[in-house]
């Protein structure tokens, strides 16, 4: 659905956070790096609060987006 990048305390950021579709609804998949057919992320949140919390502000922001979408078409007619 999307690739994005999030900025963290203005200090650190990380690029190629996927938002994808899938069966239950929507979720991030973290930047991943391919050794031999194997993917493993290379940055990621430590703990599960951390990975929701970052879920959360993403898929808000997704839907923000999303949703602004027609108004800016409407507004470019």
């Amino acid at each position: 659905k999307a690739v994005v990048s999030i900025t963290i305390d203005d200090e650190f950021v990380v690029h190629d956070i996927k938002v994808i579709e899938g069966e239950k609804g929507l979720f991030i998949a973290m930047p991943t790096v391919s050794n031999r057919g194997e993917y493993r992320d290379i940055a990621h949140p430590i703990n599960s609060a951390t990975r929701d919390r970052i879920q959360t502000i993403i898929l808000d922001k997704f839907q923000e987006v999303m949703d602004a979408e027609p108004e800016e078409a409407a507004a470019a007619e």
